[in-house]
């Protein structure tokens, strides 16, 4: 249940941002994306460049996919990825809303 604070909060969406957060959180997502800041990049690369087997790195690939932070494009029977900008401008937008907060002042009385 969300207190009344929540209802007024920028952060529009809490589940979404729960979803972006969570694909951020692996290393082993985090380097796939480190990768994929160069470009566009064969999944057969991504394999050869973490040392990864396939069905660990697709399992990977499907959180960050389902999150919306990367995109896939088939040639032929290679699948091929790369970064979503949208979605990082998103979660900029979230990030962004936590700046703008207020330090809460404290009542003595109260604690």
């Amino acid at each position: 249940m969300y207190s009344t604070a929540m209802k007024d909060s920028m952060l529009m969406n809490p589940a979404r941002a729960v979803e972006l957060f969570h694909a951020l959180a692996d290393h082993t997502r985090l380097q796939i994306l480190d990768e994929l800041k160069g470009g566009e990049r064969c999944v057969c690369e991504l394999m050869d460049c973490l040392e990864a087997g396939q069905s660990r790195l697709s399992f990977h690939l499907k959180v960050l996919k389902a999150a919306g932070m990367i995109v896939d494009r088939r040639e032929g029977r290679w699948m091929y990825y790369a970064v979503n900008t949208e979605t990082f401008a998103e979660l900029d937008e979230v990030v962004d809303s936590f700046k703008h907060t207020k330090r809460a002042r404290r009542v003595p009385a109260r604690c």
